[in-house]
Formats: C-alpha cells, sequence, structure tokens
C-alpha cells in the first residue's frame, strides 16, 4: 500500500471513529414503506424525531423509534462525559436500502404460478451534532 493510500485510510478510519451511527439488517418490510417513515425524520432534531415516531401510526415507525434510541445510546457510549441536552444531535442521515427477496409462487389459473416477492430491508442512521463547542474542538 502506497504511502498516500495509508495516510487517507488512516483519515477515513479516524472520522468513522467520531461518527455515531446504528443499522437495522435484514427488516421484513418493503423498502418503500420503510422510506416513507425515514423521510420524516431525515435532518430533524432527535428530540422532535423521538416524538414524530411515537405519533405516527405505521408499524415501521415503532421500529425506526428503536433504532434511533439505539444510535442515541450509541452516541452516550463515545461522549460519557457530555448530556444529549448540550449536544444539540439531529438525524444527519437516514437510508433504506433493499435486501435479500424470499421469492415464492403463488398457484394461478390455467396451470401458471404467479410470483410473490417478499421484500426486506437494511436501515442505517447517523447522528450528527450541532454543538457549537464540538465545532470549535475541530477546528
Amino acid at each position: 500500500m502506497g504511502s498516500r493510500k495509508k495516510i487517507s485510510a488512516d483519515a477515513r478510519k479516524e472520522e468513522k471513529k467520531k461518527m455515531v451511527m446504528a443499522r437495522l439488517n435484514n427488516y421484513p418490510t418493503s423498502p418503500r414503506k420503510m422510506r416513507l417513515i425515514a423521510d420524516l425524520i431525515r435532518g430533524v432534531d432527535v428530540k422532535h424525531a423521538l416524538d414524530i415516531l411515537k405519533y405516527t401510526e405505521k408499524a415501521q415507525a415503532k421500529t425506526l423509534e428503536k433504532l434511533l434510541l439505539s444510535a442515541i445510546a450509541n452516541w452516550q457510549v463515545k461522549n460519557e462525559g457530555v448530556r444529549i441536552e448540550d449536544a444539540n444531535l439531529y438525524v444527519k442521515e437516514i437510508f433504506v436500502d433493499s435486501a435479500t427477496m424470499l421469492k415464492r409462487l403463488r398457484p394461478a389459473p390455467q396451470g401458471r404460478g404467479y410470483r410473490i416477492r417478499k421484500r426486506s430491508n437494511h436501515v442505517t442512521l447517523i447522528l450528527g451534532s450541532n454543538n457549537s463547542q464540538t465545532q470549535n474542538q475541530e477546528a
């Protein structure tokens, strides 16, 4: 590995250590349904996002609420001395990718079979901080 490549790889590793994220893999619902809920909380303050998810009636909202709480817990592990209220956390990124599909056949008229695709998805949630103190420390 060349020296420039190693330096950039080390920089990416350090950046990833600072990043706070939570992942949900192979959740058995279609990505389209999950994206509807994910779009509601993208870029929103964490406290407001929890309120949105709590009062949304769709089933996927409960799962995303648990995922957001998990991301907050991951943030607390990395930042032990800082209070959540002081950090001004927000949902920096959330994206939903499609996962594996279970393919089944359903009997259809005249000896044919219709394909049923049972979809699943992966959700990745990344938190960011609007805190002016952390921005001053990085500069």
